[in-house]
C-alpha cells in the first residue's frame, strides 16, 4: 500500500508516462527521411531499407557499446555510418540528426500529464528520471522539475538502482522517501522497488502486472494521484 505520508519528493518517467513516444518518434523519423530526400537522396534510400537500417542500427550497437545509453549519440552515429555507406558526406550526420531531434520534442501530452505535474510540482520537488533523450527545456516543461536525470548523461539506465539513487540525489531525498512514477513495470516500477523507493506503476493499458514483488500502487490515471495526495 502506498504510504502517502512518506513521501517527500516525486521522480517520474518521460516517454509513455507523460506523452506516447512512438508517434513522436514517427513523426521524427518521417522529417529525417524527408531531409535526406533533400539533401542525401542515397542515404534515404539506404534508410526506406528496413533490413539495411536494421543491418547498420544493428552494426552501431555493436561497434559501440559505449553508447548503449545514449540514443542520441548511437542514432546520429547510425546516421553518419548511412551517409558514408551511402557514397554521401559522412559531416552532414549532425545536421541530420538535429532534424530529428527537434522533431522528437514535439511532443503530444496525455490529457492528465500538465495537470498532474503542475499538482505535483507544487507539493514535492520533481526529477525526472528517463532512459530516453528527451528535452524538457524544448518541451517547454523543465520549470516544473527540480532536476532531469537520464541514462544517456548518467552512464546507466532503469533499471539499475545507481540511477534512482541519482535521482534521490538530485531531489535531496532519501530513496525511501521518493515516489517514483512510471509506466514500465520492469525499467520503472520493480527498479524503483529494489531501490528502495515506493513505486506507482502507471497502467494506461489494462496489463497485467508481471512480477512477484508488486507495486506500492497501480494506476491507471495520472489524475489518480491528486485523490491520494492532499
Amino acid at each position: 500500500m502506498l504510504d502517502v505520508g512518506k513521501i517527500r519528493a516525486i521522480t517520474i518517467d518521460l516517454d509513455d508516462t507523460l506523452w506516447p513516444i512512438w508517434p513522436t518518434i514517427e513523426r521524427a523519423e518521417k522529417a529525417l527521411h524527408q531531409w535526406l530526400c533533400d539533401y542525401a537522396p542515397m542515404t534515404a534510400a539506404l534508410f526506406a531499407n528496413p533490413a539495411a537500417l536494421r543491418d547498420i542500427r544493428a552494426e552501431m550497437t555493436s561497434a559501440r557499446p559505449d553508447l548503449k545509453h545514449d540514443m542520441s549519440a548511437l542514432r546520429r552515429e547510425s546516421i553518419r555510418l548511412a551517409l558514408y555507406r551511402a557514397g554521401e558526406n559522412p559531416l552532414m550526420a549532425d545536421t541530420a540528426f538535429e532534424v530529428f531531434f527537434a522533431e522528437r520534442q514535439r511532443v503530444t501530452l496525455f490529457e492528465d500529464a500538465l495537470p498532474a505535474l503542475q499538482y505535483l510540482s507544487a507539493r514535492f520537488p520533481l526529477v525526472a528520471l528517463s532512459n530516453g533523450n528527451a528535452d524538457l527545456r524544448r518541451i517547454g516543461l523543465a520549470h516544473l522539475f527540480r532536476a532531469s536525470i537520464c541514462a544517456r548523461e548518467f552512464g546507466v539506465g532503469k533499471p539499475d538502482p545507481r540511477i534512482f539513487h541519482a535521482a534521490a540525489g538530485a531531489a535531496e531525498t532519501m530513496p525511501q522517501d521518493i515516489l517514483h512514477i512510471g509506466d514500465d513495470a520492469t525499467l520503472d516500477a520493480l527498479g524503483a522497488l529494489n531501490a528502495g523507493m515506493q513505486a506507482a506503476w502507471l497502467n494506461r493499458s489494462d496489463a497485467i502486472w508481471p512480477h512477484e514483488q508488486e507495486p506500492h500502487i497501480e494506476l491507471a490515471h495520472l489524475g489518480d494521484l491528486s485523490d491520494l495526495i492532499p
